[in-house]
């Protein structure tokens, strides 16, 4: 599915490519599921140019799960025909043939669905918990507790002993207890309501939803240091906390963490919703009308 040009979900295109060819180090895999995530929707309408290099001519998609074809140089711990979870990076998954640079053993119990659901999150997961420094005995804040990646930072963080207080609609506060979180309702004096609680101290805060709050949280922490956003605003300069990029030393161990959590039960993923590859234009503006509230993947 190619991004033909910026802007609407119809921009996306089924187009004839040539296959990918994977570089020394990667594997080229036979996509069997991909995920979508909300920066793809970004990304397609030409909001983070500055960011991300893709545009018109390219392929969109952060993770995938699927069968290896052929490996480049110097990649010795798989083999053609293996079962694999994989991060995209340089995106790409949207398609039926993609070359990764990351990668896990997929167990034979994971699904593919299930499998391409989790690399980009659990990376932002496992990558932001480290970058606030959260250990056990403290008191973390998430915003946006009951979204794929909140819903995951929520879990590994109560599972190391973080008291965790997740921030998420008043509908998902349910949700946000199964994960292990103590639910309260995110908006607006937010943290007031944290403080009528009874919680007294805030050693860190992780935003995944980009919604506001940045400049309370700094000051219920004390250590802009310790409030991390994955949403870039005009709120992050103004605030001090600090801006999570993806990048390669971020969390290059996501997948070897929490694959085997998921697959063990352990470690649970928002609920997702399945299209065929061909509709990933219908399944970008479902996303965009708000319709859907789960996960999306693509299966190939």
């Amino acid at each position: 599915m190619v991004v033909t040009a910026f802007g609407e979900p119809e921009v996306l295109q089924w187009r004839e490519m040539a296959a990918p060819v994977p570089a020394p180090g990667e594997v080229l895999l036979r996509v069997r599921a991909a995920g979508i995530g909300p920066t793809d929707l970004q990304i397609r309408r030409g909001r983070l140019a500055a960011v991300f290099p893709q545009g018109p001519g390219s392929v969109l998609g952060f993770e995938a799960a699927g069968v290896v074809e052929s490996v480049g140089a110097g990649v010795a711990d798989v083999a053609v025909g293996d079962e694999v979870v994989a991060h995209l990076p340089q995106q790409g998954g949207y398609g039926e043939l993609v070359a990764a640079p990351v990668w896990f053993p997929k167990p034979a119990s994971l699904s593919w669905a299930d499998a391409a659901a989790l690399p980009a999150s659990a990376e932002a997961a496992v990558g932001t918990l480290r970058e606030v420094r959260a250990e056990a005995g403290e008191t973390l804040v998430v915003l946006g507790a009951a979204g794929s990646v909140g819903a995951l930072i929520v879990q590994l963080a109560s599972a190391r002993g973080v008291r965790v207080i997740g921030a998420a609609s008043e509908r998902d506060a349910d949700t946000v207890a199964a994960y292990g979180g103590e639910p309260v309702v995110y908006g607006d004096g937010v943290f007031e309501r944290i403080a009528a609680t009874g919680v007294r101290r805030i050693d860190a805060v992780i935003d995944a939803a980009g919604r506001g709050g940045l400049v309370e949280a700094v000051a219920a922490t004390g250590d802009p240091s310790r409030v991390v956003t994955l949403v870039g605003s005009a709120e992050v300069a103004r605030s001090g906390a600090r801006l999570s990029h993806p990048s390669p030393d971020r969390a290059p161990d996501a997948l070897a963490i929490t694959v085997p959590l998921l697959a063990a039960g352990t470690l649970r993923l928002k609920p997702h919703r399945e299209f065929a590859l061909t509709d990933a234009a219908r399944a970008h503006a479902l996303l965009e009308s708000g319709d859907v509230r789960e996960k999306v993947v693509l299966r190939a």
